[in-house]
């Protein structure tokens, strides 16, 4: 059994990961910063704690994350606003990353995207280039730390019933994936140690998640 704690958790992703992961046997403190959402994380199975990761300092992250053995990084500002999109997917990830690390955290599963990259190729003019910028450098700072890190890199999510299979063989171009599917990536992938180090792109494909992540 592990304690997990993950950021975001009234995420669609994070609510449906949750389950999975305290139905493998898992503990689960969720993370959310409105507290009218904590009935919704506790239908869950999980355990809800009041935080804005994107206004506390790396000490108070660290309070919070304290104790756990895995963080799940699942938050985000949902695009938009570029100050915001800065604040939560680099600043506020780029905080607990260290957080983790000064408070012996040391399984750091990262929910990014399939096209995350520092030379993600999104033009400035796009909107989307501010998240790709956000999670290009987030993602860059974990593989740089000391941390035992997965990065999930589903491609474009639907609300379709998940569906067990993916595939991940290399090379993929982006498709579609279920958020279902998703929660269960990270479910698997708490407890596979051969996918730590790796950046990990998804589609919804034909092979059950356990044989396709390897």
């Amino acid at each position: 059994m592990a304690r997990i704690v993950i950021i975001g958790g009234h995420g669609k992703i994070a609510l449906l990961a949750a389950p999975r992961l305290i139905g493998a046997g898992h503990e689960v403190t969720s993370i959310i910063r409105n507290p009218d959402h904590a009935a919704d994380v506790e239908d869950t199975g999980a355990t809800p704690l009041i935080a804005d990761v994107e206004n506390m300092t790396t000490d108070q992250i660290g309070t919070a994350i304290a104790g756990h053995d895995v963080v799940v990084w699942s938050a985000g500002a949902g695009g938009g606003n570029p100050e915001r999109t800065y604040a939560v997917d680099r600043d506020a990830a780029i905080r607990t990353i260290d957080a983790a690390v000064d408070k012996g955290v040391d399984r750091f599963i990262m929910v990014s995207y399939f096209g995350a990259a520092v030379n993600h190729g999104v033009p400035q003019s796009n909107s989307f280039f501010h998240y790709a910028e956000a999670k290009a450098a987030a993602d860059e700072y974990l593989r740089e730390s000391a941390l035992r890190w997965t990065i999930l890199g589903p491609s474009t999510l639907t609300l379709d019933p998940p569906t067990g299979l993916i595939e991940t063989v290399p090379p993929i171009s982006s498709g579609k994936v279920t958020r279902g599917d998703v929660a269960s990536v990270i479910a698997a992938v708490v407890d596979r140690d051969d996918t730590i180090g790796q950046f990990i792109r998804f589609n919804n494909g034909d092979t059950p998640i356990a044989l396709a992540l390897g």
